[in-house]
C-alpha cells in the first residue's frame, strides 16, 4: 500500500492487503473508509474482507464507493462525514489514493477551507494529478471558480 500523508486526521492510500489493513491499529488509525466499488479490477479483496480485516482491528470501516461518473455532492457529504466522525487518524483508500484525495479536497472546496485555484498545487505536493477534481468543479460548483 502506498500511504500519503494528508494531514493529522488523513491520510490516502493505493489499495491495502488485508494483512496492511489490520496492522493499521497498531499505527493509531481509527477509521478506514474504502472509496473503491467492488469488482474494479480483478484481486481487490472486496468489500466483505476488508469490512472483517478492520473489525478484527478494531477500526470504523466506511464502504463509500466512488467512480468519476458517480461523483457527487451526497458522496462528498458522507465522506466528509465519515472522517469528522473518526476519533482519531483515518485512511481512505481507492487503486490509487487519487479518489480519495479528489473526495477530501472537494469537499474542503466545497466547504471554504480551500481555494479553487489551490487544489492542483495540493494534489502535485502530494503527489497526486487533481486535474479532475477542478473538472467536477468546473461542471458541479462553477461558483467556486472566484
Amino acid at each position: 500500500m502506498r500511504l500519503t500523508r494528508i494531514d493529522d486526521t488523513l491520510s490516502v492510500a493505493s489499495q491495502p492487503t488485508l494483512a496492511e489493513i489490520e496492522a493499521l491499529k497498531d499505527a493509531g488509525v481509527t477509521a478506514l473508509i474504502n472509496n473503491r466499488p467492488d469488482g474494479e479490477e480483478p484481486g481487490q479483496p472486496g468489500t466483505a474482507a476488508e469490512a472483517v480485516a478492520a473489525a478484527s482491528a478494531g477500526l470504523a470501516y466506511h464502504h463509500l464507493p466512488v467512480t468519476g461518473p458517480t461523483l457527487g455532492r451526497a458522496e462528498i457529504d458522507a465522506f466528509r462525514a465519515a472522517v469528522k466522525a473518526a476519533p482519531g487518524p483515518v485512511i481512505a483508500h481507492c487503486r490509487s489514493g487519487t479518489r480519495s484525495l479528489t473526495l477530501h479536497v472537494l469537499a474542503a472546496v466545497l466547504d471554504g477551507r480551500m481555494r479553487r485555484d489551490e487544489v492542483l498545487a495540493f494534489g502535485t505536493r502530494h503527489g497526486f494529478d487533481l486535474t479532475g477534481a477542478l473538472a467536477w468543479l468546473d461542471a458541479n460548483a462553477p461558483d467556486t471558480a472566484g
